[in-house]
């Protein structure tokens, strides 16, 4: 098993909800973070984002401004920031089949339901560090592989459409976080 030193990451956690934000700072805090900063809205998520350049974005999906999917959309522009390519995990109280595919077509790296656990929030923050997946830059897309499991010849319903789709290697945060062992 893969040890985690949370310590050496640094998080971003974008809610409208001050108790949210507490409950997610506690339990990073809890796995050994130490670097979590917050912000209340999606305007001032982007502002710390630039500012703290964060290995990890946790946003809510509801809030003013502008929300955490135009949030995403937002840091997901190659050129348009300096790390496009950031895992971002989506809150959201709505977790229905759409919602997650909309969440996942903006560039959403993981997606988790509230109430959150102490559990689902370590386990898709051990999939963005442990598993992390290629990026895709299509003519309409830039973001994770939408598909979790890649099978070449794959030819159903579900085939990629649309021309050419580059595949970039995603550098994976693991080095920055593993505990030698």
């Amino acid at each position: 098993m893969v040890r985690i030193d949370f310590n050496r990451l640094r998080f971003l956690v974008i809610d409208d909800n001050a108790h949210m934000r507490h409950i997610l700072r506690t339990l990073l805090h809890g796995f050994g973070a130490r670097e979590v900063y917050e912000a209340e809205d999606g305007a001032s998520g982007l502002e710390a984002f630039t500012h703290y350049m964060p290995d990890i974005v946790i946003a809510d999906w509801v809030m003013p401004i502008f929300d955490g999917l135009e949030l995403a959309q937002m840091i997901r522009q190659p050129g348009a920031n300096a790390n496009p390519y950031v895992p971002i995990i989506m809150l959201t109280g709505h977790s229905d089949k759409k919602r997650v595919m909309i969440a996942r077509d903006a560039g959403v790296t993981e997606f988790l339901a509230k109430p959150i656990s102490a559990k689902a929030l370590y386990e898709r923050i051990l999939n963005v560090l442990v598993r992390p997946r290629p990026f895709v830059k299509t003519r309409t897309y830039f973001g994770p592989d939408r598909r979790r499991n890649v099978n070449p010849n794959y030819s159903g319903i579900e085939r990629r459409k649309g021309g050419k789709a580059d595949v970039l290697p995603q550098d994976t945060l693991l080095d920055k976080a593993k505990i030698p062992s």
